[in-house]
């Protein structure tokens, strides 16, 4: 997955917005407000932060290397997961979906109610 499929298949879900509130540099897709991925467009290396289930997030880290601790973030609810290495497409979609909505379980009741309406 190259950073214009990730970018397209973030937009495509319910809710979410790309935003640079950090700088230029770093884009951050938002679910209703609330971050759930985050990639430098400056980076060597194409790889993306994602929020993650902490027991999840140590099984992910220990059965493949493209998947570390989040950089810059809580290393327990965030992974950073390098997008070029030899992850299948599946698999990087699957993150995708999860952090996304681990986002969205944790967001008020009236921002779930709307999101489902889109």
């Amino acid at each position: 997955m190259n950073i214009e499929e990730f970018r397209n298949y973030c937009l495509s879900k319910k809710g979410v917005e790309e935003t640079f509130p950090f700088d230029e540099v770093t884009l951050v897709f938002k679910v209703m407000g609330k971050m759930f991925a985050a990639t430098g467009l400056d980076a060597e290396e194409f790889k993306v932060n994602l929020k993650c289930d902490p027991e999840k997030a140590i099984e992910l880290r220990e059965e493949h290397e493209e998947i570390q601790p989040g950089w810059h973030m809580n290393k327990k609810h965030w992974n950073t997961v390098l997008f070029e290495g030899g992850l299948e497409t599946k698999l990087l979609v699957d993150l995708i979906d999860h952090s996304y909505n681990l986002v969205v379980k944790k967001l008020k009741k009236a921002d779930r109610e709307f999101l489902e309406q889109l």
